[in-house]
């Protein structure tokens, strides 16, 4: 061999540790037969395969659990976003129904009020009518009376200035018969 061989490397790791742990120095010095040392091998080989498994199916479940906890989660947003869409919806047509109830009332109101002002407005009109026609039947009543006294008046105006004029007249011819019986006597 040379050197090189037998000098240590040191730049190479060294897979296991200088100093072993006081169980693995006591099995080592403790002297078995080759059935019992194999045995024991398989069976810290089979516990630890069985302890791998038993860890990979709780990993697994432990995945599923994980699984439906973010299902149950995502199904209970999912019902919860339902319920505030129902209410938001029911709150909605609530304030609907409460608009068109109010729009219906205030609709109705102003008929009513239409009807009023409609009737007042016909009342007030028949009435202006009536004032109207109790005025101009006042006023016809006054001017035929006034036109009645005026030809009454006329009348008797007349009358008595034909009877002064006939009494003139009858002066007149008197004085005029007397003017003439005098100078004819």
């Amino acid at each position: 061999m040379n050197q090189k061989e037998q000098a240590p490397k040191t730049h190479e790791k060294v897979e296991q540790p200088v100093v072993k742990p006081p169980e693995e120095v006591r099995e080592e010095l403790t002297v078995k037969p080759p059935e019992e040392a194999r045995e024991k091998v398989v069976k810290p080989l089979d516990e630890v395969l069985g302890q791998a498994e038993r860890a990979y199916l709780a990993y697994m479940e432990a995945q599923k659990e994980v699984a439906r906890a973010y299902r149950d989660n995502e199904l209970q947003a999912e019902k919860a976003y339902r319920d505030s869409e129902q209410r938001a919806k029911a709150v909605c047509d609530d304030s609907v129904r409460q608009a068109l109830k109010a729009r219906d009332e205030a609709v109705e109101q102003a008929l009513k009020a239409r009807e009023e002002a409609i009737a007042q407005a016909d009342a007030a009109h028949r009435k202006a009518i009536e004032q109207a026609e109790s005025a101009f039947k006042d006023s016809e009543q006054r001017t035929r009376n006034t036109c009645d006294e005026s030809i009454k008046q006329a009348l008797k105006t007349r009358d008595q200035s034909i009877e002064q004029a006939w009494k003139k007249r009858e002066a007149s011819v008197e004085q005029a018969w007397k003017i003439y019986t005098k100078e004819a006597t």
